[in-house]
């Protein structure tokens, strides 16, 4: 063995070894938030190259939300890959997307007839569904909202409502995307405030005649798990029906059963126009679809959407058995009862610590979060609190995500496979992690 493959063996036996190499061979832009490197997953529990097991609430961002490394999903994605890998749907197309499609369609919220695209990623979908709106309506604008999250691409960097680290040195960035306030109650915002709002965009920026599409998230997830009230979804679906307005909905870290219902949209009893997904769909493999009223899904011409990966074969296999696995292992009903548990133990944490957990959200099913402040001041976020007990949290064998436009939110994002002992577990390190940040 020649002194090059020598050092490829010793280097890289711990964590830190290959953070110090991906530090030297990656941009610093694509960081990652602890030097954990893992060697493999199961279920709900990840063990990293050193050996140690960590128990995960945060689901690679609630993608992996049937488990990590499901059985029923890994045994389709090996019967697609014996098949092949990649022909190009655009090309040669192959039944697993068909099916998949005719899976989304049926599942999707309403009653008008739908049709379905796939791509490869959540930005990609973004993107799509403004392209699509714009065929169809002739128009140019796009409204968004302070604090959504809707991607790294360009456009999709527009429509985001948060700067840092999203949109920070990236500029300039698309016209023709207006933003208007996002109703959350705790920082004294309302459904009122926030359709006033849009309608004062209508007088001042941009006449609804000129608007394309409005895009919301149903539950926001960057910009701090806060569920968008059911009366506000419902207010914009008739401004949108009003002004024969595209709503597109922004279900990538809400739907497949993450939020107690199959898609968020649900909750507030309407119908989306379009609806992007991605994440959860496939189970850990890159797929990302539009999901759509048919009518406004026929817009575009042919040849104007799609892309080389999209619908992967490998990925259409993986959501086919994601979707069988949430309907016979009941996981939309599993997240509600996750919901509930996690909400029982973070209640009786915000009565020990009031003046540090501002606010407890725990009413979409296993979309959870919490919001840390100081002294009780919701004015006054706990960032760097919250900075410290999620890597707190990751030296004690807990994996941990943070949000907020403030940075001061915990969010939990478990598999919905997890079992309840290892809620529990989790939330003993939690604990622990916590009392040991505020004795400092």
């Amino acid at each position: 063995m020649g002194a090059v493959e020598k050092e490829q063996v010793q280097v890289g036996s711990s964590n830190a070894d290959w953070q110090a190499r991906k530090v030297a061979a990656m941009a610093r832009g694509q960081g990652n938030i602890a030097p954990v490197y893992i060697d493999r997953a199961e279920n709900a529990e990840m063990w990293d190259v050193e050996g140690r097991r960590y128990i995960d609430f945060g689901t690679g961002i609630a993608v992996c939300n049937t488990g990590h490394s499901n059985p029923k999903v890994v045994a389709a994605v090996k019967e697609q890959l014996d098949k092949f890998s990649h022909t190009c749907v655009m090309v040669t197309p192959y039944d697993t997307a068909v099916r998949l499609a005719e899976a989304l369609n049926e599942l999707a919220p309403g009653n008008t007839p739908k049709k379905s695209i796939f791509v490869t990623t959540g930005a990609e979908a973004v993107e799509n569904t403004v392209k699509i709106a714009r065929a169809y309506t002739g128009r140019r604008g796009v409204i968004a909202f302070n604090g959504g999250f809707h991607g790294r691409t360009m456009l999709a960097m527009g429509l985001t409502g948060k700067i840092t680290p999203y949109k920070n040195l990236f500029g300039p960035f698309p016209g023709e995307v207006y933003h208007a306030p996002f109703p959350i109650e705790y920082h004294g915002v309302s459904v009122e405030d926030s359709i006033k709002a849009l309608h004062n965009l209508f007088k001042v920026d941009i006449a609804p005649s000129d608007v394309a599409a409005i895009i919301v998230e149903p539950v926001q997830g960057e910009g701090g798990f806060y569920a968008a009230p059911d009366e506000f979804m419902q207010a914009l679906r008739a401004i949108c029906d009003e002004h024969g307005i595209v709503m597109i909905a922004d279900e990538i870290q809400t739907g497949f059963g993450r939020t107690g219902k199959f898609f968020a949209s649900e909750y507030a009893g309407i119908e989306p126009d379009l609806m992007t997904v991605a994440k959860g769909v496939a189970g850990g493999f890159p797929l990302a679809a539009v999901v759509g009223k048919a009518e406004i899904m026929d817009a575009p011409l042919p040849g104007g959407l799609g892309g080389t990966y999209a619908g992967s074969p490998i990925g259409c296999a993986a959501a086919l058995a994601v979707i069988d696995v949430i309907r016979e292992d009941g996981l939309v009903q599993r997240a509600n009862h996750i919901g509930a548990k996690f909400k029982q133990r973070l209640l009786a944490l915000q009565v020990e610590h009031p003046s540090i957990i501002g606010a407890v959200r725990c009413d979409r099913g296993a979309m959870i979060a919490v919001e840390l402040v100081e002294d009780g001041d919701v004015s006054r976020p706990a960032a760097d609190l919250t900075k410290a007990l999620v890597a707190s949290a990751y030296e004690h064998g807990l994996v941990l995500l943070s949000c907020g436009v403030n940075g001061n939110v915990v969010r939990f994002l478990p598999a919905l496979t997890i079992s309840d002992e290892l809620i529990d577990e989790g939330f003993d390190i939690l604990e622990s992690c916590l009392d040991a940040c505020l004795a400092k």
